[in-house]
């Protein structure tokens, strides 16, 4: 489990685009594809695109279900455990206010989000 760099932008900003990021990641795609699609979606509810709900629907519409974080512990689990006890496999997480894509017990982000508190997580298929 470790913490790897990852900035799909690709002018390498480093904005508030971290929905884009983590989504392209999670689906093993490029920024311009994702940043397109989420938009084409945002535009089709007529709402805007770093809404939770609007990227959630944007997964959703996609076939994939969130799934929600049991709070046996609500803040003391995070990013790094979550890797920990994920080391196969291919999600996305929700903390608040960011998104970062896990895979295979590494969690991929422009800054180590270790330390954040997942609430809920999609599991790529």
């Amino acid at each position: 489990m470790a913490y790897i760099p990852y900035n799909a932008n690709p002018i390498g900003r480093d904005t508030i685009d971290c929905t884009v990021r983590a989504i392209a990641a999670f689906l093993d795609s490029d920024w311009d594809t994702q940043f397109a699609r989420i938009s084409i979606y945002a535009f089709s509810k007529k709402d805007m695109m770093v809404v939770n709900n609007l990227w959630m629907g944007y997964l959703r519409s996609m076939g994939y279900r969130p799934h929600v974080i049991p709070d046996t512990c609500p803040d003391c689990y995070t990013v790094r455990d979550f890797c920990a006890d994920h080391p196969t496999g291919v999600y996305l997480l929700a903390t608040e206010g960011h998104v970062v894509a896990v895979k295979e017990g590494n969690y991929y982000d422009t800054w180590d989000s270790g330390n954040e508190i997942p609430f809920f997580y999609w599991e790529r298929r």
